[in-house]
């Protein structure tokens, strides 16, 4: 256990200024999500931003090029939030129809194949369909939260718990903490938000 706090004190401490806004940024931008302020949708787009980067130095194109959709899905769901609520204070919070659920996780599954068995092998990844399920339903959270539907925290929740299973048995204890970390701040995002709703609809 000693070693294990020791990777992530390590992984704190030596990661570079650029690595160390990004988590910040992360954090605050989840925060400010699960408080369903506007002010998520700036402090997402340059999250994101620095994340591109990040990923760009490391040689790491097609990781780079998501955050090019998550900074559009950003920008649009910012503009969605603002100009569809109307005259209420905020865009309500609302489902996906059981029909919109099934097609949601149809599309994602399908891409994920796609995307484990023609990007990968080109991308010579070493765990392609880890890489494209964490990919793609990333993108399809990113786009119900845009959207504000509510079950946009179980795609981030199963994403989140893939990531940290899989950064923990390879013995990645730094990156596993940060994404448990997340996965926690989204089970938090989803009560809240579960309760908003349930209140918006007494």
């Amino acid at each position: 256990m000693q070693a294990i706090w020791q990777n992530i004190w390590t992984g704190l401490t030596t990661a570079t200024p650029l690595d160390q806004v990004n988590l910040v940024l992360g954090v605050i931008g989840v925060g400010l999500m699960i408080r369903r302020s506007l002010w998520a949708f700036p402090v997402g787009l340059v999250a994101v931003t620095v994340q591109g980067v990040l990923f760009y130095q490391s040689h790491f194109p097609a990781d780079a090029l998501l955050q090019v959709f998550y900074f559009v899905a950003l920008a649009w769901g910012w503009w969605h939030w603002v100009k569809d609520r109307g005259a209420a204070p905020e865009l309500p919070i609302t489902k996906l129809p059981g029909r919109g659920r099934v097609l949601t996780l149809v599309i994602a599954t399908a891409a994920t194949a796609l995307w484990a068995l023609a990007v990968g092998p080109v991308m010579h990844a070493v765990m392609p369909w880890r890489d494209a399920f964490i990919a793609i339903f990333s993108v399809a959270a990113q786009v119900l939260q845009a959207r504000k539907n509510i079950e946009n925290w179980a795609l981030w929740a199963v994403v989140n718990l893939a990531a940290v299973a899989s950064y923990w048995s390879a013995e990645l204890a730094y990156t596993a903490f940060l994404y448990a970390i997340y996965l926690v701040m989204g089970l938090v995002g989803w009560r809240v938000w579960h309760r908003a709703m349930r209140g918006a609809a007494v």
